[in-house]
């Protein structure tokens, strides 16, 4: 190490911060802090074109962009929505589709096979009343925070709201897993139950990750966005 050790970069340090305060989807994370990179170099190449020297301008255009705490309520309330935006999408795409194969299964099984276990029916009706309402509210969550944004402010608390319709609808994928499993056991055709039983749990492992992130930048402070909304 040399005797007389170089300053690192003010504005990596300061990006590396804003980074690891911020939390949400990777590839919305990802061109927000592109921005924020793209904007700090255009304002410290103007404060460097004045004569300042490269560290003085970096100082001065960390000044002009304000306060990290105001940066990273802003910037979050952009990531908030796309990790909403992400988990409404996974719930409106694997609801039906696990709905879908529920009655695929029910149908393709013999009459006495459903018969025996007669609580299969009504966890049936559970789960297609959950997918139902689970998937035209994720549908509404996505339209409030794309077309509809357009004209209309984002509700502060839609996050929350898909946050805890996904987990609901994971609960339900859960009991789904639950029913087919024992489903299959004391069904002829249980190869095809085991199969659907296979697909609700990985839709369930798949969602689930995505809901507890969605429930908690929910609960992050946020303020209206000082650059321009991420559409993911």
């Amino acid at each position: 190490m040399s005797a007389v050790e170089q300053r690192s970069d003010p504005v990596e340090e300061y990006l590396t911060t804003l980074e690891a305060a911020l939390h949400g989807p990777d590839r919305a994370k990802a061109r927000l802090l592109e921005e924020v990179r793209d904007g700090l170099t255009d304002a410290v190449a103007e404060h460097a074109g004045r004569g300042l020297s490269h560290e003085r301008a970096a100082d001065q255009a960390l000044r002009d962009f304000g306060t990290m705490d105001d940066l990273v309520a802003s910037c979050q309330r952009e990531l908030t929505i796309a990790q909403a935006r992400h988990t409404a999408r996974s719930v409106a795409v694997t609801m039906p589709f696990l709905l879908t194969c529920w009655f695929l299964v029910r149908n393709a099984g013999d009459a006495r096979d459903w018969a025996l276990p007669w609580t299969a029916q009504l966890i049936a009706v559970y789960l297609a009343g959950t997918a139902v309402v689970a998937a035209l509210l994720a549908a509404g969550a996505l339209a409030a925070t794309g077309t509809l944004a357009r004209w209309l402010p984002t509700p502060d608390e839609l996050p929350r709201l898909v946050g805890w319709t996904g987990t609901t609808a994971s609960m339900s994928i859960a009991v789904a897993t639950l029913a087919l499993a024992t489903a299959s056991v004391l069904a002829t055709n249980w190869p095809l139950i085991a199969l659907a039983c296979s697909l609700a749990a990985a839709s369930h492992g798949a969602m689930a990750r995505s809901v507890r992130v969605c429930r908690q930048v929910a609960r992050l402070p946020i303020m209206e966005p000082a650059v321009s909304r991420l559409p993911e």
